[in-house]
């Protein structure tokens, strides 16, 4: 007799991966962006550091409140499609559960098995049972809006720390080439680890971050540049 095992899936990391990811990825993106165009303006080494610190500060709580607002949205509108399936159950639990037979259907179980699974699907937990296979709710992808925001303000706190540790030791003639590069690495770095983690290709993930990484820097070292020869 075969025992239950639970086995570990890439996706069960999304809820914590994706809110880390997008966190040290735009620490890392906006910090080096915002102090290579103030050094650019000519700036000096401590208008610099105050522009990443401020900025390090402001983009980690913005970070924190918008996957907050955002994600507490989608648990409203899950709490909402959960309490309208449960009314639905009580109201109404015979076209429910030939609702979810047809579900089974759909997915190739012939009608008869599709009922008998339904009904005791339903019996064991009919709110669950329509949860997962109706509304795609699981315990894996449901929204954790505590979760998301404090990962979100950790991991921009975190990557916006290394380009600003780079402006500390870095000479000033050489600070923003310095920053651009060593930001660059961190990226090809941190996008490699979050493709292997997620199991995608570690090429891509670094490619794919490093590329607008240099967009960013690169348009920011412009305007910068820009606006320290007009001021």
């Amino acid at each position: 007799m075969l025992k239950y095992h639970s086995e570990r899936h890439y996706s069960d990391r999304i809820g914590w991966l994706r809110a880390a990811v997008l966190g040290a990825n735009d620490g890392i993106v906006s910090t080096a962006s915002l102090v290579i165009g103030v050094a650019a303006a000519q700036a000096t080494r401590d208008d610099v550091l105050i522009a990443g610190i401020a900025g390090l500060v402001a983009g980690a709580m913005s970070m924190a409140a918008g996957e907050y607002v955002s994600v507490c949205s989608q648990a409203d509108t899950e709490k909402a499609d959960l309490e309208r399936e449960r009314q639905e159950i009580e109201t109404n639990e015979a076209f429910e559960r030939q609702e979810l037979a047809e579900i089974y259907v759909s997915r190739g179980l012939d009608a008869s098995l599709a009922a008998q699974v339904a009904a005791q699907l339903m019996a064991h937990d009919a709110l669950g049972a329509h949860a997962r296979d109706e509304l795609g709710l699981t315990e894996t992808h449901s929204a954790r809006p505590m979760q998301a925001a404090i990962a979100s303000a950790a991991t921009f706190a975190i990557g916006a720390i290394m380009p600003l540790s780079v402006v500390l030791i870095a000479p000033r003639s050489g600070l923003i080439i310095l920053v651009a590069v060593s930001s660059l690495s961190f990226l090809a770095l941190l996008g490699g680890m979050a493709a292997k983690a997620g199991g995608a290709s570690v090429i891509v993930g670094s490619a794919r971050v490093t590329f607008w990484g240099t967009l960013a820097m690169g348009l920011t070292a412009v305007i910068g540049a820009l606006f320290g020869t007009i001021v």
